[in-house]
C-alpha cells in the first residue's frame, strides 16, 4: 500500500497563487511517477500534472500550462504543484496521485493506483 500526505490549497483571490504539496509513503517500488488531478463542482474529474520518477519529464494539462509548475522535492516521493495566476475555474478539490508513468497519468487515469484524501482550493473573483 501506498499513502499519500496531502498539505496546502486554501482561498485565494484570482490572480494569486497557491502551492500544494504532496509526499508519498509505503510501497512506491512499482509507482513510479507521481501526479494531480482535480474535481471542480458540478464536473468531471480531469488531470492537471504529472511527473516522473527523476523529475525529468512533466505533463499538463492545456488549461493550466503556463500557470502551474510541478516539481519533485529532493526526496524523489514528494512533489509540489505550484499554481500561478489562479482563475475562479481552477477552483476544485485537488487529489495527489501516484502511478506507473508521467505519460499514462495524462491520458489513462486508471494508471492512477493510489490517490490522496484531496485538499480543497477556491479561487474567488
Amino acid at each position: 500500500q501506498v499513502q499519500l500526505a496531502e498539505s496546502g490549497g486554501g482561498l485565494v483571490q484570482a490572480g494569486g497563487s497557491l502551492r500544494l504539496s504532496c509526499a508519498a509513503s509505503g510501497r512506491t517500488d512499482d509507482s513510479t511517477a507521481l501526479g494531480w488531478f482535480r474535481r471542480a463542482p458540478d464536473k468531471e474529474r480531469e488531470f492537471v500534472a504529472a511527473i516522473s520518477e527523476s523529475g525529468s519529464i512533466s505533463y499538463y494539462a492545456d488549461s493550466v500550462e503556463g500557470r502551474f509548475t510541478i516539481s519533485k522535492v529532493n526526496n524523489k516521493n514528494s512533489v509540489t504543484l505550484q499554481m500561478n495566476s489562479l482563475e475562479p475555474e481552477d477552483t476544485a478539490v485537488y487529489y495527489c496521485v501516484v502511478g506507473t508513468s508521467a505519460f499514462r497519468l495524462k491520458y489513462d487515469a486508471s494508471d492512477a493506483k493510489y490517490w490522496g484524501k484531496g485538499l480543497l482550493v477556491t479561487v474567488s473573483s
